[in-house]
């Protein structure tokens, strides 16, 4: 991942509608979410949601199948490591850095 493509990401992920389906679709893991699964469990208007998703899938964190007359999303698991990686690549100065817990690195 590129500067360019860590700016779009973070930015689709800087509002708190889409933050929050793209957190439910990763906990949906493969199966995904139909649109109106999603907006049952986000509490939100299927408009509303169509907008937030439509950002999701164009900065490249989610997908978009149709399966019959349905739409599965699902989380993009490949492009969200790369982001993290990307977030994480010169953590603790180029050393082996392992999270014991969340926010604790064994060599920072």
């Amino acid at each position: 991942m590129d500067e360019p493509d860590a700016i779009t990401a973070l930015a689709a992920l800087a509002q708190s509608t889409r933050l929050r389906a793209f957190r439910a679709l990763v906990q949906a893991g493969p199966e995904g979410l139909t649109p109106t699964g999603l907006a049952e469990q986000l509490e939100a208007s299927a408009t509303t949601l169509s907008f937030h998703l439509k950002e999701l899938h164009r900065a490249g964190l989610i997908s978009q199948e149709r399966d019959g007359r349905h739409l599965i999303y699902r989380a993009d698991f490949a492009r969200m490591n790369s982001l993290l990686g990307y977030l994480t690549e010169h953590c603790c100065e180029g050393q082996p850095c392992e999270l014991t817990s969340p926010g604790t690195c064994t060599t920072c």
